[in-house]
């Protein structure tokens, strides 16, 4: 899909930072923390571009000022505690606040079987993946109780809606984010902020175009009901209408965006889903 037009200036006004925001990998698509970042900035919202690698990071900076965004790059850990202080400290300086918080970042522990997991593997998948969005809601969340409301989306993945079957850390990492996303959309409803989550299944990214052949890509289009591939703008356009007014009375939400594969995975399996 094309990068979505500008709608109506949904986020005009308002401050948002994105974790992960730079692409990984060199390939023809695009990474959903860049896109998300680029359709934010398109609908009017100043940008907080965390990544671990400045230059990833710059480069997304460097189209959303090309589109007459405005954004700026902050570098660091999502895993420390003080970086993610720091991060929304900075984007309080230099924008006012903080509206929305986008926890894009994460990364999978390869595949392999449970006996075979490296515990260290583990530690590092689970606190890139949940420590690093409880860190950042947890810095930003005052700035949102300030300024009377906020939205958080956390990226997740359908590994966590159905059995992975790989990469033992990465589908219960991404299923206690959405466990993390209702009890903070409980926690912090009555201070009007709405938390959602968003997890997408047969992305084409940089990343994963460096890891899928012709024949893997083939195979999973043909086990979703409609028979593609979604990309980056297919899961920043979900995280912008639940970060923007119109999700005004939906929050602690998953929103799957595979798809439909979460659906016919099983009849996939057996031939059952034709074209």
């Amino acid at each position: 899909m094309p990068k979505p037009q500008q709608y109506r200036g949904r986020l005009f006004g308002k401050v948002a930072i994105v974790t992960g925001a730079g692409s990984q990998g060199e390939g023809s698509g695009v990474g959903t923390g860049k896109a998300i970042a680029i359709v934010f900035a398109g609908e009017g919202a100043k940008i907080c571009l965390v990544d671990r690698d400045a230059a990833r990071a710059e480069a997304t900076r460097a189209a959303i000022v090309a589109e007459g965004g405005e954004a700026f790059v902050a570098v660091g850990d999502v895993t420390q505690d003080a970086d993610c202080a720091g991060f929304v400290a900075e984007t309080v300086t230099r924008y006012g606040g903080v509206d929305v918080l986008v926890n894009n970042v994460g990364i999978a522990s390869g595949q392999t079987r449970l006996e075979k997991l490296n515990a260290e593997d583990w530690d590092r998948v689970i606190a890139v993946n949940l420590k690093s969005a409880v860190l950042m809601s947890r810095h930003a969340i005052p700035e949102m109780v300030r300024r009377q409301g906020g939205a958080i989306v956390n990226i997740a993945s359908i590994a966590a809606l159905r059995g992975f079957g790989g990469g033992v850390a990465y589908g219960p990492s991404k299923a206690a984010m959405i466990a993390l996303t209702r009890d903070l959309a409980v926690m912090y409803g009555r201070d009007n902020i709405r938390v959602n989550t968003v997890a997408p299944g047969h992305i084409f990214t940089p990343l994963s175009e460096g890891l899928l052949g012709d024949d893997a890509r083939a195979i999973r289009r043909k086990a979703g009901p409609l028979g593609i591939e979604g990309d980056g703008w297919d899961v920043a356009a979900a995280t912008l209408f639940l970060a923007g007014d119109e999700a005004r009375f939906i929050t602690a939400s998953c929103l799957a965006v595979d798809g439909g594969v979460t659906e016919t995975g099983s009849l996939a399996a057996y031939g059952m889903i034709t074209g």
